[in-house]
């Protein structure tokens, strides 16, 4: 008796494992081909456009574009983004540092306050704020010059310089050492510190070998962070920088892009420059943080200790004083005078108390014009989009990744924070030459706008939500699923309700950041879909200040509102 071969059974379906293991991948290959289109390749497009002779990675391959990495111009631009990034690093981590040692381990008065102080610069875009330095640092008509020659003083301050260009990154940066170096702090264990004591240290040795050492790994953590968000800050460097001739590697990208015939190529030779650089940074301090060993910090519910201030008390609390009067109060105050300025010339302060110098007609008029409602109109639609795709989509990603068995689920997280290490402007150079080689009618659409931001913000959203997904026990839908209830309807009736305080919320995270966005809509957008950072840098750049003024205003009355509903909706939830 002979076995024989039958065709018949070589055709019989897939056996029950294996469509298992095909139908338990599926997710993992769907998001992954999302994470592809959204970042993976606009680096691509990015990179080979570096590497051919025609925009968007067409023509012949060549190396030619590097040619730029060798010219004067981008050594003074690498130089400038060097000197930059060092410079308002050492300066936010010297604000941040400082209001989170004061608020968190301190007996100076106002804590609360000093805490509100820390984090409530974030609400006001650096470029904004850049926009408002500069009504107050112009050397020729600056508000602050205009005071001191009031005083007989010379006209000394001149913000389009590398000490302008420092000085306001570092004062809208210091928020992220603040929130970093504040949440380290408030968990300290004070053991370590009262053995110190106990050996006969004093409170400046306690500090200097115990306490500060232990907050190493978050001051690392965010200046390497405040590096690379200062190294690809465009927005600063254009507004305070450009006028100074001080050109960083995002300007340089900018203006190779805006050359008459474009030089795409070397712009995108430059961006995969920047793009190496940033990796690298981040690169070297995951090596630094991860040779030492840090386990005294805890979560277990102690108290830190209180460092008595002595007579320094009240200078430590007019120090922060200052540091909130620089950073809100006085830009706030210098874009409502440029806003209600009636003449866009101002050769002294006595011309403001004049007869009509100051009015709210101007501002009345661009409130009810048709293209501002155009602009908002359009800044909430990518906003609300925005967070909705985000949201949703970083659900799936977050939930794939830690609550499935799906096969190469760890990949979907190093490719959605690959956005980290890549610059918002290199990011929108290659959606635009992504958008423009797909045959989708998507370019020309608030949609692209949308896609940006996801793309730019996804490892913020993706981080939000995988914390709330890991605090989340997963016994309650698994019973769900026994009691006969299927996965997916067990995920919406007992997990999505369970996390909603986590989703809202990454949501509105996530709209908040796409309303502030500009670079990387900055080379996406055209005359029907601009936004309200869109219109600023327009009419900023189009030489009109006092226009600029009053929509930067507007734009933060926005953000403000905004700011008010998370607040309000933030605290139902936790309710």
């Amino acid at each position: 008796m002979t076995a024989t071969h039958s065709p018949a059974r070589d055709a019989a379906p897939a056996p029950p494992a294996r469509r298992r293991s095909i139908r338990r991948g599926l997710p993992t290959v769907v998001l992954l081909a999302l994470l592809v289109l959204l970042v993976v390749l606009p680096a691509g497009f990015v990179l080979r456009s570096a590497l051919t002779t025609e925009s968007g990675g067409g023509g012949a391959w060549t190396l030619d574009n590097f040619d730029v990495l060798f010219t004067s111009t981008m050594s003074g631009a690498m130089l400038n983004s060097a000197l930059v990034g060092l410079g308002s690093t050492a300066l936010a981590l010297l604000f941040g540092c400082g209001l989170a040692f004061l608020a968190a381990r301190t007996d100076v008065p106002g804590r609360r306050l000093i805490y509100f102080f820390g984090i409530l610069p974030l609400f006001l875009p650096a470029f904004v704020g850049a926009l408002a330095w500069a009504v107050l640092g112009s050397p020729a008509s600056g508000l602050i010059n205009l005071v001191l020659s009031e005083a007989g003083l010379p006209r000394m301050v001149d913000i389009y310089s590398y000490g302008g260009v420092v000085f306001v990154l570092g004062l809208y940066y210091a928020p992220y050492a603040f929130m970093l170096v504040h949440a380290a702090l408030s968990l300290m264990n004070p053991d370590l510190e009262d053995a110190a004591n106990l050996h006969g240290a004093g409170t400046g040795a306690m500090l200097r070998t115990v306490s500060f050492p232990l907050v190493t790994p978050a001051v690392l953590g965010s200046a390497v962070l405040i590096f690379a968000l200062t190294v690809e800050n465009f927005p600063v460097a254009q507004v305070i920088g450009v006028p100074g001739q001080i050109d960083t590697l995002p300007t340089l990208i900018y203006r190779l892009m805006n050359a008459s015939p474009a030089r795409s190529g070397e712009a995108a030779a430059v961006a995969v420059f920047l793009t190496v650089l940033l990796m690298l940074a981040v690169a070297g301090q995951h090596r630094m943080v991860a040779r030492t060993r840090f386990t005294t910090l805890t979560g277990k519910g102690v108290r830190a200790r209180r460092i008595p201030l002595g007579r320094w008390r009240l200078p430590a609390l007019a120090a922060a004083v200052l540091y909130f009067f620089l950073s809100m109060v006085l830009p706030v105050a210098a874009l409502t005078v440029a806003a209600l300025q009636t003449s866009p010339y101002l050769g002294d302060l006595s011309q403001l108390g004049e007869p009509g110098a100051l009015s709210v007609l101007p501002a009345l008029d661009v409130i009810g014009s048709e293209d501002f409602h155009a602009v908002l109109r359009n800044s909430v639609i990518v906003g609300v989009g925005a967070a909705v795709a985000g949201t949703a989509l970083c659900f799936a990603l977050s939930y794939t990744r830690h609550r499935t068995a799906s096969p190469g689920r760890g990949l979907l997280e190093y490719v959605a924070m690959l956005p980290l290490a890549v610059p918002a402007i290199v990011l929108g150079l290659g959606l635009l030459w992504t958008w423009l080689a797909i045959p989708l009618p998507v370019f020309g659409t608030l949609l692209v706008l949308i896609i940006a931001c996801v793309a730019v913000f996804l490892p913020q959203g993706f981080r939000g939500v995988s914390s709330s997904i890991l605090q989340l026990d997963r016994d309650l839908e698994d019973s769900a699923v026994m009691l006969g209830a299927a996965r997916a309807r067990a995920i919406a009736t007992v997990t999505v309700p369970l996390l909603r305080v986590g989703l809202s919320s990454t949501f509105l995270l996530l709209l908040m950041l796409a309303m502030r966005e500009l670079t990387a809509v900055l080379f996406l957008y055209t005359t029907d879909t601009r936004v309200l950072s869109i219109a600023i840098f327009d009419v900023y750049d189009n030489g009109s200040l006092h226009d600029a003024a009053l929509l930067s205003l507007l734009y933060c009355a926005v953000i403000g509102v905004l700011a008010a509903v998370t607040r309000r909706l933030g605290a139902k939830e936790a309710a």
